[in-house]
């Protein structure tokens, strides 16, 4: 089963994709924002074209597990992208992704001496790895 998630951001949305399997998560692609229903009809589309079972959309909380701004915006995209669409959606805690990847790179070294890349596509991977662990059926 093919799983999509999404990082939503204010300027870009990371998407990472599941292999067939539903086991190992990969980057997609990075969308620029434009607008909430432009955006999960982008969403949508990527979607069918790799036959995904189920949309997992990153939200962020605060330390006290409560909504954040992010998280509202979060939420209004996955509800675009169910009225839009026939996928379940669902929302997965992305709290700390882009940190643990900043910190993944820096470890491995590979943003010394480059330019820095947006990283959101890398955000939802690490998404949707974290979503896949946890429903994973040896675990």
């Amino acid at each position: 089963m093919r799983i999509i998630a999404i990082d939503p951001g204010e300027k870009r949305i990371g998407i990472a994709i599941s292999d067939p399997t539903g086991t190992i998560a990969n980057p997609l692609t990075i969308l620029l924002h434009k607008s909430r229903k432009t955006d999960a009809e982008a969403i949508k589309q990527l979607a069918e074209q790799y036959e995904a079972e189920l949309i997992v959309v990153g939200v962020a909380l605060d330390s006290e597990n409560q909504p954040t701004l992010q998280s509202r915006r979060s939420t209004r995209l996955a509800a675009a992208i169910r009225k839009l669409s026939h996928f379940p959606v669902i929302m997965w805690d992305e709290s700390n992704s882009s940190n643990a990847i900043i910190k993944t790179q820096s470890k491995l070294k590979k943003t010394s001496g480059r330019k820095r890349k947006p990283i959101d596509d890398l955000a939802a991977t690490y998404i949707l790895q974290t979503y896949l662990d946890s429903h994973s059926e040896h675990t």
